[in-house]
């Protein structure tokens, strides 16, 4: 038996198919993906995602510390807003990808991914050994994504009048608190929508009330098509400790300004970007039917090969799409080895939907 949420019995009651994700037992669809898929491209979903891991980080030298041990550079954040980022190690790999929330000077909250919770939690106590950083992981909370176009319909049905205009004027990758709630309007989904962590005790309330306003509980499988549409990357498949975030289109998040601000593994990275990177992430549409999966070979021709990290079939698209890890001078063209069979594709930057339409 895996780790469950406070939401399990909601989703068995839900005829949630569970199956097993990080060691958690979470839902896979509630019936139909591509059902669930549809509903948040074109209204409103709901995901659980406490799963992930919520760390809050409180002390005097809380922000210095942020500023060595992130890519990213906390400097560019004020009260109540979120950055995303990469934690790397000293070889510039990627430990794992994160939000964190400045809250104030001194209190900042971290949520990890739910297959790397216990290894980043080892990683910050040991950075932060001797220093004045009090990390704290709030099990205590759950966490809930509420993504589409029509979640700000729906605030009012959710919220009180107040709240519910509070939510409705945050700038994207914003949050605030209230009490012991923090909601911020961020996701994963490439759809506009909010992201609420609140007490465990008060989740189950919360999810009823939020299914009777006509919102549907969407499970991982929508998840996965969602982020994927999005150009977004999962961490394990399109990135991990074997890479570094400038061969995993994450250079964006990586700051290299000030250029007196140390970070773990800017050395390496730094070494990197002068000898040139080899292998970059692009997005593959392959141009025929068919369905697009992880670890499939890439043929660029007179380059050599890469591989397919993530795929699968977009159904906003209605054809294959994939993150591929290939040669750095990769043109618009390409073969990808499907069952033995070499079918074209098109190289195109990610993301390849936003707002529910294409953009590639």
């Amino acid at each position: 038996m895996g780790k469950r949420t406070p939401l399990y019995d909601a989703h068995v009651q839900a005829q949630g198919k569970m199956v097993d994700f990080a060691g958690w037992d979470m839902p896979l669809h509630y019936g139909s993906q591509l059902q669930e898929h549809h509903k948040v491209r074109q209204a409103a979903g709901v995901f659980d995602v406490s799963h992930m891991g919520i760390v809050d980080m409180h002390g005097k030298e809380t922000a210095a510390f942020l500023r060595y041990l992130l890519a990213n550079n906390i400097d560019k954040l004020t009260y109540g807003k979120a950055l995303y980022t990469c934690l790397l190690n000293e070889q510039g790999k990627v430990l794992d990808d994160l939000i964190v929330y400045k809250i104030n000077d001194d209190f900042f909250r971290i949520v990890v991914n739910a297959g790397t919770r216990e290894k980043d939690l080892a990683w910050f106590q040991k950075q932060a050994q001797g220093k004045d950083v009090k990390i704290t992981e709030r099990t205590d909370l759950a966490m809930l994504a509420i993504q589409g176009p029509l979640v700000k319909d729906k605030l009012a049905d959710l919220f009180s009048a107040e709240l519910a205009a509070r939510i409705q004027a945050l700038k994207p990758f914003f949050a605030l608190q209230n009490g012991e709630w923090m909601i911020a309007r961020t996701g994963y989904t490439g759809e506009d929508g909010i992201e609420v962590m609140l007490p465990a005790k008060e989740v189950l309330a919360f999810w009823q009330k939020i299914l009777a306003n006509n919102i549907a509980p969407c499970g991982l499988g929508a998840r996965d098509t969602l982020r994927l549409e999005a150009g977004m990357n999962l961490y394990g498949s399109d990135m991990d400790e074997e890479v570094t975030p400038l061969e995993s289109g994450l250079t964006w998040t990586v700051a290299w300004e000030p250029a007196d601000r140390n970070f773990i593994g800017r050395a390496s990275l730094e070494k990197q970007q002068q000898t040139g990177v080899k292998q970059r992430l692009v997005g593959l549409v392959l141009e025929g039917p068919g369905v697009l999966r992880s670890h499939q070979k890439v043929i660029i021709d007179g380059l050599g090969e890469g591989t397919t990290t993530s795929g699968g079939f977009s159904p906003t698209l209605n054809k294959g799409i994939a993150l591929a890890r290939v040669p750095a001078k990769v043109g618009d063209q390409c073969l990808v080895e499907v069952r033995g069979k070499q079918m074209p594709a098109l190289v195109v930057k990610p993301p390849f939907v936003r707002h529910g339409k294409k953009i590639y």
